[in-house]
């Protein structure tokens, strides 16, 4: 009996190392399938993206969307790229980077399209709301160039919108004087125009003393800009009825440096003689 169990036991043993022997056997086949169908997968995808399918040779494929100012076209010009580029050459970020660094854009944003080839560019522009003739210093002189503004102050050269001047499309409010020292007062000095009622069309910054607007009521002083902007407005605002109290072509200008006591300015006269204006007008 314990000779027929020895027996069975050896011969067990001897079949399991064959099973175990043939497992790993099993095991080397597949992992080196495994490494050949992953090599030959690379392989076909190397190949696959240096095929001349994959280039980019035209400025037709390029893709604009989101502008609703900017033609396509003058998008496309600010991009220097030299054809025909690998889709997988390109690098977006870049390219969307030198995009942003132009000011009539916003902000941009590049994608690949694999089918068919392409460059998808999504563009945020920047919104002109005034004309200005801006100053800027150059070296040990000033440079004086005409352009637009946006909501935030940031200067946009004259040209880039200039196929929209013939469809009337563009800001006629006119900003003279405008400095890099104004931009930080510009969005909440223009957020404070947006809203008022009364109609602005010309600002006149060349003396930081003393801001001067022209609007629907005549010329208005308003002193250095200050906290109490909007409050001056909207003291304008309900002097509305001042040309049924006065006759406005006698009118120099209204004197808003003090919004608490508005005043009106004779021409022709001493600059003591002024005429009180009630806050209730």
């Amino acid at each position: 009996m314990a000779n027929s169990i020895g027996s069975v036991s050896q011969s067990d043993l001897v079949s399991r190392r064959q099973k175990l022997r043939r497992q790993r056997r099993l095991k080397l086949v597949v992992i080196i399938w495994q490494i050949v169908a992953v090599g030959g997968l690379a392989s076909a995808l190397v190949w696959a993206i240096t095929q001349p399918i994959w280039l980019i040779t035209k400025q037709e494929q390029f893709i604009v969307e989101g502008n609703q100012l900017l033609s396509d076209r003058a998008i496309l010009s600010l991009i220097s790229l030299d054809y025909p580029q690998s889709l997988w050459g390109i690098q977006p970020q870049i390219l969307a980077q030198n995009l942003e660094s132009h000011n009539p854009i916003a902000k941009a944003k590049i994608s690949r399209h694999l089918f068919p080839p392409s460059l998808r560019i999504e563009i945020t522009e920047r919104r002109p709301v005034a004309i200005t003739q801006f100053k800027s210093k150059v070296g040990t002189g000033n440079s004086q160039k005409m352009g637009w503004l946006d909501a935030h102050g940031n200067w946009i050269p004259l040209e880039s919108f200039s196929a929209l001047e013939r469809t009337g499309s563009l800001p006629t409010l006119k900003v003279i004087g405008f400095t890099e020292q104004y931009r930080e007062y510009w969005h909440p000095l223009y957020q404070s125009l947006s809203r008022s009622p009364v109609k602005v069309f010309e600002i006149n910054w060349q003396d930081p003393g003393n801001l001067i607007l022209t609007t629907e009521l005549g010329i208005v002083h308003l002193g250095p800009y200050s906290s109490r902007f909007s409050e001056q407005l909207n003291v304008l605002d309900r002097m509305r009825e001042l040309p049924n109290k006065i006759d406005v072509r006698q009118m120099a200008y209204i004197n808003l440096k003090n919004p608490d006591s508005p005043l009106i300015q004779l021409p022709n006269k001493s600059r003591a003689i002024k005429i009180g204006i009630s806050k209730k007008l």
